[in-house]
């Protein structure tokens, strides 16, 4: 099936050949079919995945997104007004669905953004933020697992 990302990735292939128009077609397209704003000079590493087949999803061309990252259904990325820079997600984030992380923030390796949380300032690697606006509700160690979120002892034999 030919969801969001894909279409994302053929017109992101497309613009670093410097195809003129077919990308700016692929673009309207995503928006059209999946209400999506996925421009064409976004770079997704492979890993990268969009709940809900990106549904709603919005994502500036110049965050930087790390690997095994889990982008769910209606999430805004991108700038604030007032604030010059866009949002890093590194490594092995999951964002819920509704999120809205604006501006220069930092989301660390291994945190977890609750459902239509507004992430306004940096989130600690391994962190669980949710709210309006998003604060820590719990934290746990973001390296070792996979990103899985599992914690020595919690696995049930």
């Amino acid at each position: 099936m030919i969801d969001a990302l894909t279409l994302q990735r053929a017109a992101h292939a497309l613009h670093r050949r410097g195809v003129p128009v077919l990308p700016r077609v692929l673009r309207r397209a995503i928006l059209h079919l999946y209400g999506s704003v996925l421009d064409p000079a976004l770079e997704l590493p492979p890993d990268t995945r969009l709940g809900y087949g990106g549904l709603g999803i919005v994502i500036h061309p110049g965050v930087r997104m790390g690997r095994r990252v889990l982008v769910s259904h209606g999430v805004t990325l991108g700038g604030r007004d007032g604030h010059e820079g866009l949002p890093v997600v590194e490594d092995d984030v999951r964002i819920g669905a509704g999120a809205k992380v604006l501006g220069p923030v930092r989301l660390g390796r291994g945190a977890r953004v609750g459902a239509n949380a507004v992430v306004l300032r940096d989130v600690p690697e391994g962190a669980t933020v949710a709210g309006v606006p998003a604060r820590e509700i719990a934290a746990r160690p973001a390296h070792g697992d996979g990103g899985l979120g599992l914690v020595a002892g919690d696995a049930k034999e």
